[in-house]
């Protein structure tokens, strides 16, 4: 499946896919902004396509520029609970030099416009760690608002960290931007 929006693709993600994504979620740049920061292997990426994303409690798309369909990153849904009508939003921009050109709210606004409008989901929410400002910023003009700070809330390299709980909720008025889905064959 294929999602388009503005200056963006967003592609399912597939095994094809592996090695860009070990090379980004194990760069520092990414890793140290993941609650789970040990590094990945590939054993452990195609664990994760087989036992999440294929078995569909995970949906995670590759981030494509649109004018020449090259990679960037990677954005997902977790933990999707329908009966609740809910899931846990992420997102990585891997290459590092497409830092702050605007990928991160395009694509969380392409993704939320598709859990709203396509899934039928109620709310996504996510979890960022209190100082990491530019992804605070690129969540609110995406539409997240937060919703509470979690004090101490994970230890990583024997320190505690504040993680930022927040959220977006389907006002079913609010969005509707026109995502074009393509299934591909």
């Amino acid at each position: 499946m294929e999602l388009v929006y503005k200056d963006l693709i967003l592609r399912s993600i597939s095994e094809e896919d592996t090695d860009d994504i070990l090379k980004w979620r194990n760069s520092e740049h990414v890793r140290k902004y993941f609650i789970y920061q040990e590094e990945i292997k590939k054993e452990d990426h195609l664990n994760w396509l087989k036992n999440k994303v294929d078995a569909g409690s995970v949906i995670q798309f590759m981030i494509l520029k649109k004018e020449d369909r090259c990679p960037v990153g990677s954005v997902y849904l977790k933990d999707i609970d329908y009966a609740n009508q809910k899931a846990e939003y992420g997102i990585f921009i891997g290459e590092e030099n497409m830092t702050n050109h605007g990928i991160g709210s395009m694509a969380a606004r392409c993704m939320i416009e598709y859990a709203f409008h396509h899934l039928n989901l109620h709310k996504l929410y996510l979890r960022v760690y209190e100082d990491n400002y530019r992804a605070i910023s690129s969540y609110i003009k995406a539409g997240f608002k937060k919703v509470a700070l979690l004090e101490d809330d994970v230890l990583v390299h024997g320190k505690f960290r504040n993680i930022i709980l927040m959220g977006v909720v389907n006002k079913k008025e609010c969005m509707n931007e026109n995502i074009i889905c393509n299934t591909l064959l």
